[in-house]
């Protein structure tokens, strides 16, 4: 990795910097304030110190340089010297051994035999499914366009077919809407579905990049302070975007509350003595790539996750289910309450929602829909989630 200081006297002077010298991938990896003290300490300086790095990895093609074949002559005529060992044996691959029990795989080879299976099971379903009477296809297909996972499609289908059979081959479009209700409303029953409890004083909101944690931090602390007459205040740790800090800082002066911004873990325990006269503390932390266990890590190291504080995870209804569940098991260690969906306004499915809820026996704390604050925000109960749910169908329906 390429590393270098910059001194400015400001960050976002200091971001224009790197910007020009590493380009727009550069990662902050240290910044500090930096105060000069002139003329016996009477006069002082402060600039920002900050250490960026960017990785160039440029790969060379490996072309093994072949020493000269030295020849020799005879009866006139050159003749090529022949070594008694050849100068490069290509290499024969291995015959290929059965995998035994105890034996570890390669990790492509584990994650190939994974995709086969996950590829036959499906095949399997979709055999399945194609055995159900043609009055059910439909609805089967919704519950597919709604990105409901297979499993809970199979269970509500084999209720369907019950009903099907038990009712003389009769049954309404309303009857098994009615029937996959109840289903995934069992399902839900055990999950906390409501908002802040307001019971502990530290709120994280932890989610990987782009998934709008600062404006959906923005929605839920305007409501604690209009709803609920709260005092509240906001820590940052994502120094990595400045929009991200002015952006949090322009929500925190429309509800005139405190902003501290943290670099390290002495700058957070040192926010915290500072805002701890106040009910609520939102803290805002950085949005990395949370696939990779490291940035966990970082974040573990960095923010307390104890008994005063309660945490969720914000995850965008537009990525992919894979996706999201790599992210989900990344926290395994950590207590997260409940998920924050996001961005339900740019999707035409929320089966994921459902999905990651009842895999993850995790509640739902709200949902968002929309860039406006505090307006678009939902804290949702398990009979609005299933409204939502068939709510494209229903409005088909009554057109």
């Amino acid at each position: 990795m390429k590393m270098k200081k910059y001194n400015a006297a400001s960050i976002a002077e200091a971001m224009k910097q790197i910007r020009a010298d590493l380009g727009d991938d550069a990662v902050i990896l240290n910044s500090k304030v930096v105060v000069i003290k002139k003329f016996f300490g009477l006069v002082k300086n402060k600039s920002y110190e900050v250490v960026a790095g960017y990785d160039r990895i440029e790969k060379k093609p490996m072309i093994p340089s072949l020493p000269d074949i030295p020849s020799f002559t005879t009866n006139d005529k050159e003749q090529p010297y022949i070594l008694s060992q050849p100068m490069i044996q290509p290499e024969k691959p291995a015959p290929a051994k059965a995998p035994q029990a105890n034996s570890s795989l390669p990790e492509n080879l584990v994650k190939e035999i994974a995709d086969l299976k996950a590829i036959m099971q499906s095949m399997q379903r979709m055999s399945t499914q194609s055995q159900y009477p043609d009055e059910l296809l439909p609805f089967v297909d919704f519950l597919k366009q709604q990105e409901l996972g297979e499993e809970l499609i199979t269970v509500i289908c084999d209720e369907l077919f019950i009903h099907y059979n038990n009712n003389g081959n009769i049954i309404t479009w309303d009857e098994m809407q009615t029937i996959a209700k109840d289903f995934l409303r069992k399902e839900l029953y055990a999950l906390p579905i409501s908002g802040l409890s307001y019971e502990k004083k530290y709120i994280n909101v932890l989610g990987p990049t782009g998934v709008g944690k600062t404006t959906t931090i923005a929605k839920m602390a305007a409501r604690s302070v209009l709803e609920k007459k709260k005092k509240i205040g906001f820590i940052t740790t994502d120094t990595y975007r400045i929009a991200a800090i002015e952006q949090l800082k322009t929500y925190a002066a429309l509800l005139q509350a405190p902003v501290e911004v943290v670099y390290n873990a002495e700058d957070y325990a040192a926010a915290i003595k500072k805002l701890s006269h106040l009910d609520l503390i939102f803290i805002d932390t950085a949005g990395r790539n949370y696939r990779e266990a490291k940035y966990v890590d970082d974040l573990k190291a960095l923010i307390n996750f104890n008994e005063q504080a309660e945490s969720y995870l914000v995850l965008a209804l537009t990525a992919k289910q894979k996706d999201l569940e790599s992210i989900i098991e990344q926290f395994k260690d950590l207590i997260i309450e409940k998920f924050i969906f996001t961005k339900l306004d740019e999707t035409n499915s929320i089966g994921t929602m459902f999905n990651l809820m009842i895999k993850y026996n995790k509640g739902l704390a709200y949902y968002t829909n929309g860039q406006e604050v505090p307006e678009d925000i939902e804290q949702p109960s398990s009979d609005s989630l299933l409204e939502l749910f068939f709510k494209e169908n229903l409005d088909e329906r009554s057109s």
